[in-house]
């Protein structure tokens, strides 16, 4: 156990708990029998080992990636919002308010010469202009926006490096 910087326990990472994080992050949806084989144990400790990291918060969720292309949302956009400092709570206004809105699928406070990082997935370029017209430029405090239309994605994952085990 360890404590992380919020003063909690956690329990490390041993030899097999990383090598079922990284196989659940190359597929979800691998039976536990097939899991257990790939890391050297049967189906019941292997259940076990999984169910300990979804409870200690190791994974979150489960979930399918889609192919944006196939449901007509293949335009990625990146977009920097600068704010006004109107109110002390701008920044909680502003994350409740783009919460509500499905084309924006990541939005990061962040430090530097904006505020907000967003990341959008549109049909075309018409309805991102729509988008930031009617919807982002009115969200609460935005002062203004640079966008950032991609080209060409180079690579895009939702992995993360799993070390071999966490006393590494």
């Amino acid at each position: 156990m360890r404590k992380t910087k919020k003063g909690e326990m956690r329990r490390e990472l041993d030899r097999i708990d990383c090598s079922i994080l990284r196989a659940l992050q190359q597929n979800g949806r691998i039976s536990f029998v097939e899991l257990g084989e790939k890391v050297g144990l049967s189906t019941s400790p292997c259940l076990e080992h999984v169910r300990r990291l979804e409870q200690a918060g190791y994974i979150k969720e489960y979930t399918a990636i889609l192919d944006p292309k196939l449901l007509d949302s293949g335009l990625l956009v990146y977009v920097e919002i600068s704010l006004k400092y109107t109110t002390p709570d701008i920044f909680e206004l502003f994350g409740a308010a783009v919460r509500d809105i499905p084309q924006v699928l990541e939005c990061h406070l962040v430090s530097g010469d904006f505020d907000f990082l967003l990341k959008v997935r549109i049909t075309d370029v018409a309805t991102y202009r729509k988008l930031l017209g009617e919807i982002l430029h009115r969200l609460p405090g935005v002062r203004d926006s640079k966008s950032y239309v991609v080209m060409e994605e180079v690579k895009e994952t939702l992995s993360l490096e799993v070390p071999d085990s966490a006393s590494t």
